[in-house]
């Protein structure tokens, strides 16, 4: 059977090289007779695999000497809670910008540790736009201020880094991190989940200034502690070893792409191709504010009620899967990360001229 186009959200499609290439290294990586699997975490074989993938992170990031780079368990909801426990510093209160659901999922974990200032939302208009802002009501005794770079299920993107003054910025970037190049000097902490644009699901990236670190909560558990894990090497207990090394093949392959401006533009040239055939169209619909249109996320309507099931089925007649769009807004979502290959986005657009055509 051929390979489909993978549109899911996450866990989401992977570079075809990577897959093949940790297939020829399943049982026997690099002639240590072992697979990466089987390794101990302690061993020279994956500190070597570890290191270099900090490495090439370091590298595709710009990441400054300044910062740590973490290698940690328990997705981006592990985050929720771990930023304020390290963050805080003494402080009580944080700023943070609701613009969808994984954001608001950030502040219900965070009301548990601070008093939360939503210092702007966008839920007047069912999260379909970012506030701008000249409207946020920042708190100037903030110990940080935390947003959502792209919103999974709503298909909001910022296309802009938030300017916070000397209150560190703290960002989930989940959902696109490693599409464009980023200003790391901008952030105090980065966070996100590894099954959109980094690999397979079970590991978690952070990348935290050091003088944000080493003042926990006295109920931070020990793991989620950045200071202890940063001296640990993110090993202060056993890591995720094999997402850590996937995580490490994406990084060599998305450097053979050429780095994040290549991709960037490469992501740019999709996102356009489908936002132009939805916007051209009499049965499709984007609910997004244009400005703010995700690239990695895009969902979008049919304009006659009753299709959905028929446009699904007939699209994985196709081979165009998990197009389904969140339980939560309904609809449908394409997730385009850097992984889906423009053929990808040129069959779906043809699908969808093809379904329009029948059923328009």
């Amino acid at each position: 059977m051929e390979r489909l186009y993978n549109f899911s959200a996450g866990p989401a499609v992977l570079p075809e090289e990577v897959l093949k290439q940790a297939s020829d290294e399943m049982l026997n990586w690099h002639g240590s007779g072992m697979s990466v699997m089987e390794m101990s975490h302690r061993g020279k074989e994956f500190i070597d695999i570890a290191s270099r993938a900090e490495a090439d992170l370091r590298e595709l990031m710009n990441v400054p000497g300044n910062y740590k780079v973490l290698f940690l368990q328990g997705g981006a909801t592990a985050q929720f809670a771990a930023l304020p426990m390290n963050v805080l510093r003494g402080k009580n209160n944080a700023d943070y910008i609701s613009t969808g659901s994984w954001s608001k999922k950030a502040i219900s974990e965070a009301k548990k540790y601070c008093k939360v200032n939503v210092a702007a939302s966008s839920d007047d208009a069912n999260f379909t736009y970012i506030p701008p802002v000249e409207k946020w009501k920042l708190n100037k005794d903030a110990a940080y201020v935390h947003y959502t770079a792209n919103e999974t299920i709503g298909g909001v993107e910022f296309h802009w880094v938030p300017d916070t003054g000397d209150v560190p910025l703290a960002c989930d970037m989940s959902s696109n991190i490693l599409s464009r190049p980023v200003d790391i000097s901008k952030f105090g902490v980065i966070y996100a989940g590894a099954q959109k644009n980094i690999g397979q699901a079970g590991v978690t990236v952070v990348i935290v200034r050091e003088d944000l670190i080493g003042n926990v909560m006295t109920c931070t558990p020990s793991f989620l502690d950045y200071k202890l894990q940063a001296e640990a090497d993110s090993m202060y207990n056993t890591p995720p070893t094999y997402a850590v090394y996937i995580a490490g093949l994406v990084f060599q392959w998305l450097k053979k792409q050429g780095g994040l401006k290549a991709i960037e533009e490469r992501n740019i040239r999709k996102a356009q191709m489908l936002y132009d055939l939805i916007d051209s169209s009499e049965l499709y619909k984007s609910p997004v504010t244009k400005s703010d249109r995700s690239r990695m996320n895009i969902p979008f309507t049919l304009k006659k009620e009753g299709m959905d099931d028929l446009f699904l089925k007939q699209a994985k007649e196709r081979g165009l899967v998990t197009l389904k769009g969140h339980r939560s807004v309904g609809g449908m979502r394409a997730s385009i990360y850097n992984a889906m290959p423009e053929e990808g986005i040129r069959r779906l657009c043809e699908f969808m001229k093809d379904f329009q055509a029948k059923n328009g």
